[in-house]
């Protein structure tokens, strides 16, 4: 089986694929034009979201038995086209839930900080420093609260020796 490879993917997809015995053309970037031409030598298409498989380039795929877009979703493959010609369309949904799930914690992060704020703030040309802090925890705050304001008062402060000296 002949495999075409018109997006980015991961080495070591193609390396499966070739373990395996399949004949893979990996051509990232191939134009629509491109493609349209080249289509017809192949029995499947692997893409992610960059190539458009239309109506048009699914009958020039003369060939073509599988469509396979790694990642979720199918809307940039024309999958009723691919039914009438009886070609299979499947995709990857799970293959990226790690990498949503970081980038979700991370945005959550990211607002509870504050980043975005600080971030349009620097971009205006001001710095807020500690204003753009976003909550902190309950010992966080009372490590950074006057010495004084803390338990046992000013009274706590006498006879207390340096600070550097119960580091």
């Amino acid at each position: 089986m002949k495999i075409l490879i018109s997006d980015q993917l991961e080495q070591s997809c193609i390396d499966i694929l070739t373990s395996e015995g399949f004949t893979v053309d990996n051509r990232p970037g191939l134009s629509a034009p491109d493609l349209l031409k080249t289509i017809e030598a192949y029995d499947a298409l692997l893409v992610r979201s960059a190539t458009k498989v239309t109506a048009e380039v699914i009958a020039a795929g003369k060939n073509l038995r599988v469509i396979g877009r790694a990642g979720t979703g199918v809307d940039n493959i024309d999958a009723r086209a691919a039914t009438r010609r009886g070609i299979i369309v499947m995709n990857t949904p799970g293959g990226n839930t790690v990498s949503a799930a970081e980038h979700t914690v991370s945005m959550m992060l990211s607002l509870a900080r504050n980043i975005p704020q600080a971030h349009m703030s620097l971009h205006a040309g001001e710095w807020r420093g500690s204003g753009s802090r976003g909550p902190r925890s309950r010992e966080d705050r009372r490590r950074h609260r006057p010495r004084e304001d803390r338990q046992g008062g000013c009274g706590a402060l006498q006879g207390a020796g340096d600070e550097r000296d119960r580091l």
